[in-house]
């Protein structure tokens, strides 16, 4: 049996967890992205850029921005465990769509097919987590890759696939760690 106090804190501690994660993973996608620009000082400012952003979320986090929890999350029996196997299954994916692409001879598919695995992983832990706006991050995070994979079939380069992905994924992950950490 938990307490309300214990409810709140977990609901504080869950979403201030989800929001520095969906940040730390936005910079990353925007470093990808930001990789495949050829213009070395474009590249870097995008760089600078992503590293204020994430700081400016990481730390609405910590303030809690969102003040007093207006709900308290409603957690499915051994969530945690479902968790550990969402992720566990997004991982063994990612090194699917790797391999595979590889494989066929299609790398530029690598960022499209991460970016469409981990949209997808959004929607059971939006019911896992109890957090409505995961299942907009994988819609979101869906679309972005659907759109990597229209521009990787016109033929264009692996960089720019790349940027596609990488910014669209990042700006998807940095509005979500935003939401969670303002409105809760």
């Amino acid at each position: 049996m938990t307490t309300d106090t214990e409810c709140l804190a977990l609901t504080q501690n869950l979403r201030r967890r989800g929001a520095i994660v969906l940040a730390v993973f936005a910079l990353v996608w925007a470093f990808a992205g930001g990789s495949g620009i050829s213009a070395v000082g474009v590249s870097v400012t995008v760089g600078v850029l992503a590293a204020a952003v994430t700081v400016v979320a990481v730390v609405l986090a910590f303030r809690g921005g969102a003040g007093p929890a207006s709900r308290m999350v409603r957690l499915p029996e051994k969530w945690n465990r479902g968790v550990g196997m969402v992720n566990m299954a997004e991982l063994v994916a990612i090194f699917v769509v790797i391999a595979a692409s590889n494989a066929s001879g299609h790398p530029e598919l690598i960022p499209p097919g991460i970016c469409l695995v981990v949209g997808l992983h959004f929607f059971p832990l939006a019911r896992l987590f109890d957090q409505w706006q995961y299942k907009w991050t994988a819609v979101f995070l869906t679309a972005v890759a659907v759109a990597g994979l229209v521009v990787a079939a016109t033929g264009t380069t692996m960089e720019t696939v790349r940027v596609v992905v990488g910014l669209g994924a990042a700006l998807v992950l940095w509005a979500s760690s935003f939401h969670v950490a303002v409105r809760g």
